[in-house]
């Protein structure tokens, strides 16, 4: 388990995007999401992302795909975006052995930090699938409430995975960055 304290953030370049995917990939799909509990793998199949589609997130204007590293080594990562007045937090990722170790809750912290500090965000949205409720109750521990806006699951486009269920959908978190400090 890594020291939460020796975690060093960086933006992500084009030399990353492998090992972002690889990361993000062992978090959410297939057995070794199974070692952590983000995994998605009772809901879809498939891929969770992939090589272009984090090169086009780390090029993209008010965008940047944050790394959290222990010396060398990626431990999570995370997209965070600015849309207006707030930030856009997505693609959360934490190596899956070290999930519950706060590597997750330092990751989001900083990136808050960065939406509020350098885009003068006053609040960051997300958006989490309505069946990780073990996932939303982490984020309403953090602040986040959900707003009982939903946006549908882009079914039919395997990009995203590859549903196994056909009731999917995503709700809208939202958490007030003013006065808080990361």
């Amino acid at each position: 388990m890594p020291n939460t304290k020796m975690l060093t953030f960086r933006a992500a370049t084009p030399a990353d995007i492998d090992a972002v995917v690889a990361l993000v990939e062992s978090a959410y799909r297939g057995d070794s999401g199974r070692r952590g509990w983000t995994t998605e793998s009772d809901l879809l199949d498939g891929q969770r992302t992939d090589a272009q589609g984090v090169a086009a997130l780390i090029v993209q204007t008010d965008s940047m795909v944050l790394l959290a590293e222990d010396g060398s080594s990626l431990r999570a990562c995370c997209h965070i975006e600015k849309q207006g007045e707030a930030g856009y937090f997505g693609m959360f990722a934490v190596d899956p052995v070290l999930q519950g170790g706060g590597t997750g809750r330092a990751t989001l912290m900083e990136a808050e930090r960065i939406a509020r500090d350098h885009w003068q965000c006053g609040a960051m949205h997300m958006t989490v699938i309505v069946q990780r409720d073990e996932l939303i109750a982490w984020y309403e521990r953090r602040g986040y409430r959900r707003t009982g806006e939903f946006r549908p699951f882009p079914y039919g486009e395997a990009r995203f995975g590859i549903p196994k269920r056909d009731d999917l959908r995503f709700e809208l978190l939202i958490k007030s960055l003013a006065g808080v400090n990361a």
